[in-house]
């Protein structure tokens, strides 16, 4: 079993760098959007139960998916790196997965900001994340979390033994897909 955190700020291509990687390896993708957008429109007024829910889906899933015997997982996801409640849940997740005997790798993707707002409107991610659709409401939701936590690591940080941070500003998916395949013999 092979876990693969993709991890990294708003529209840095978290979901589309793992749907090339999954389209190239045979892990699974579990994109961080796909469970916040089965609970937001329900809980849209509502967002301690929104997060509880949220949280509560991942975590079945991790727990069926770590003790499946599949070949591996990609799961994306954004981390606050000023936030220990993040750092908490990251080693969470880490050790769920070493405890079913996974190999777990950390990639760090980093892209300019203002192409990061060009890609929060681009047709694969409206069409795959549905609360991203409303690009006025996005983007401002993208400003507002970018001000207030910082969403990239500072060098030397995370330190894990299977880290890559690639700067995708000027990399395809396809590209970053392949550093990622080809740094860990994925």
């Amino acid at each position: 079993m092979k876990l693969v955190i993709i991890f990294g700020p708003h529209a840095v291509g978290k979901m589309t760098v793992g749907q090339v990687l999954a389209r190239q390896t045979g892990l699974r993708l579990f994109h961080n959007h796909m469970t916040i957008d089965v609970v937001s429109g329900l809980f849209e007024n509502m967002p301690e139960e929104r997060s509880r829910l949220t949280n509560l889906f991942r975590e079945e899933i991790f727990k069926a998916y770590a003790a499946s015997g599949e070949y591996g997982m990609i799961f994306t996801y954004m981390w606050a790196f000023d936030q220990q409640e993040d750092w908490d849940y990251i080693q969470h997740v880490e050790d769920l997965f070493r405890s079913h005997g996974a190999e777990v790798y950390f990639v760090e993707l980093c892209a300019d900001y203002d192409l990061r707002i060009e890609r929060n409107k681009t047709e694969n991610r409206l069409l795959n994340k549905p609360t991203k659709r409303d690009v006025v409401k996005s983007e401002a939701l993208f400003r507002r979390l970018e001000s207030k936590y910082r969403l990239n690591s500072l060098p030397g940080e995370v330190n894990k033994e299977h880290y890559l941070r690639i700067d995708n500003t000027d990399l395809s998916p396809e590209e970053a897909a392949e550093r990622i395949r080809e740094a860990f013999g994925l």
